[in-house]
Order: structure tokens, then C-alpha cells, then sequence
């Protein structure tokens, strides 16, 4: 691998050779107090569910988190307190990159890499505006790069808001070789396009995981290392299974695929609140209360919905126990 930036300042050899292992990262919802703080309580139980399911990480303060609608502090603070709830057991990612400027991204770079997570994960639209070409995407990167002198793996999320700005496989590989980075949250939605961006970072330690349900067996099948995705909240262990079996069980894997598939329409509801009352039917104590949602909307119908998903959920859930 040819590195194009060699003069980065402080960052030594093991965070660029640094990966991050395999499998399903949930995006992290926050949940909140009725006076609207946050619940930490509630945040420490969701963390120990998916762990118990078996999850291979956590991607925190994102876009499912409403790292959009939380103060500088608050993201912090869910940043810090994600890391402690999870305990060394598995690795914590953190976003949280939600300045407009270049100079403010920096900043709230460099205190979100002081909480002590295992990765930064920056958002693709905060370097360039809608209207600016790749070329103005590149120069932002090589500028932040160089005044970011935390020795942490960085990564990429195709965050939705406030546009969805995708990457193709010349950024891929642009950014595979300043040698810093190592996760792209992927949310095309399109396997020839998950597929070119694996094949542009062939032979380093960058990793694709998809957000997208529909298409996870056919993008694990091209390469793609994990999930990670808003689905984990009904039914974690599901992916947990597709990502460990969907090799050495492909007939169970496909039959699996078409329930996940499917089930992944319920994110056309009220996310995050259906999710939040997917975890009330599984016992976790946390309210329907979002700054994104209004929970004044989640119909009696989309309470059936989501039950009986969920009843779904937990009929496959019984027959690909591990």
C-alpha cells in the first residue's frame, strides 16, 4: 500500500495497521428521562442486550443516536458513557461529526477522540456541500488530516442528513491510501457499488459494513465484513447469525435473508420510536421519547406492526439459536 500523506503528526505505525474485528455493530439509539436528559440506565441495559446477542461492537453517537439534536456536551457525554457501559468487551466507534465548518469539525474531532473510543468515524457530507465535486471532498480531507493530530483509526458513514453523499471507489481508494482509515458505514443500497468499494480497498485493512438489510447476504457474499444498520434494535442476534453462517449455512442464510429483507420495511415507520417499543416488548426500560420523532404519531396500527414483527422476530430467532 502506497501512503500518499506520510506527514501526518502523531500517528504511529499500529493505528494504521489497527482493524476492528467482523460482524454487527448496532447504531446506538439514545434513549431519554421524561425531562428529556438522557437516560443512562436505559442506555447501560441496551448496551448489555446486544452484548448479550452477541454483537461484535457499537457504533455510537450517529444518526440513529440524534447526534444532530444533541449538544456538543451531550454527545460527550453518550460518547464517554457508551465506552464505560460496554467495558472493554468490545470495541466503541463514535461520530458525533456534525459541525459545519472545517476548523469546528476538527475541534469536535479531537475531544471526541479524548472520550477514548476505538475509532472516529467522520460523516462523507460534512466535507463537501451538496454542490462541490469530489475534488473540494479530497482537499477538506487532506486538511483536516493534517491539523488532526489524534492517534485514533478513523472511519466513514453515508449518513442520510443532512443529504446522503456516497462514496465511489476513486474516494475509496484516495482514502484507504492516506493509511488512516479502516470502517465505511455504506448505505447505497446497491451491491455493484458496495462491490467496487471493496475491491478498491483489496489488500488493506478498510472494511465495508452495510446498513442495509435487503442486500446483506449478497454484499457479505462480495466481501463486505458486518452489518450496521437500525434493524439490530428488533433482532440483533439475527444478524449476529447471518454474519457468522451465511458461508458454512448458505441455504439457511438465504432463508434467513428473506425474512430479514422484509422485516426491514418497519424502518419506513416512526424510527426511532417504533425501535424504542420494539425493546419495551423485549423488557428494556426505555420510553418512547425522541427529539427526531414526535411518539404522538405511532399509531395503534403501527403498534400491531410492530408487535407482530416482533412475534415473527422471535419464531426465527428460536430456530438459528447459536
Amino acid at each position: 500500500m502506497c501512503f500518499l500523506f506520510p506527514s501526518y503528526r502523531g500517528i504511529n505505525e499500529a493505528t494504521m495497521n489497527k482493524t476492528i474485528p467482523d460482524g454487527v455493530y448496532p447504531t446506538l439509539i439514545t434513549p431519554y428521562e421524561e425531562n428529556g436528559r438522557i437516560d443512562w440506565n436505559a442506555l447501560e441495559t441496551l448496551i448489555e442486550w446486544h452484548i448479550a446477542h452477541g454483537v461484535a461492537g457499537f457504533f455510537a453517537v450517529c444518526q440513529s443516536s440524534e447526534m444532530f439534536h444533541l449538544t456538543l456536551r451531550e454527545r460527550l457525554e453518550l460518547a464517554r458513557m457508551s465506552i464505560k457501559f460496554s467495558r472493554d468487551r468490545v470495541p466503541v466507534l463514535v461520530s458525533g461529526h456534525v459541525a459545519d465548518t472545517l476548523y469546528d469539525q476538527i475541534e469536535e474531532a479531537k475531544m471526541m477522540t479524548d472520550t477514548g473510543a476505538d475509532a472516529l468515524i467522520l460523516v462523507t457530507n460534512r466535507l463537501a456541500r451538496p454542490y462541490e465535486g469530489n475534488d473540494i471532498f479530497k482537499r477538506n480531507l487532506e486538511t483536516f488530516l493534517t491539523a488532526f493530530d489524534r492517534d485514533i483509526l478513523l472511519g466513514f458513514y453515508e449518513c442520510p442528513a443532512p443529504y446522503k453523499r456516497l462514496l465511489n471507489a476513486d474516494l475509496v481508494q484516495f482514502i484507504v491510501e492516506t493509511g488512516r482509515f479502516g470502517f465505511l458505514k455504506d448505505t447505497s443500497c446497491r451491491i455493484g457499488d458496495m462491490k467496487a468499494k471493496i475491491e478498491a480497498a483489496k489488500g488493506s485493512n478498510f472494511k465495508l459494513f452495510n446498513a442495509n438489510a435487503a442486500t446483506l447476504l449478497a454484499s457479505l457474499q462480495k466481501g463486505a465484513s458486518g452489518y450496521s444498520g437500525i434493524m439490530t434494535h428488533f433482532h440483533s442476534d439475527l444478524y449476529v447469525w447471518m454474519c457468522k453462517h451465511w458461508n458454512d449455512q448458505p441455504d439457511r442464510a438465504l432463508e434467513l435473508q428473506d425474512f430479514l429483507g422484509l422485516a426491514s420495511v418497519i424502518e419506513y415507520q416512526l424510527y426511532p420510536i417504533n425501535a424504542m417499543y420494539a425493546l419495551q416488548r423485549e423488557g428494556l426500560p426505555i420510553k418512547l421519547i425522541s427529539r427526531r420523532a414526535d411518539a404522538r404519531l405511532f399509531t395503534e396500527s403501527m403498534r400491531l406492526e410492530v408487535e407482530q414483527l416482533m412475534g415473527l422476530s422471535h419464531r426465527f430467532s428460536e430456530a438459528y439459536r447459536e
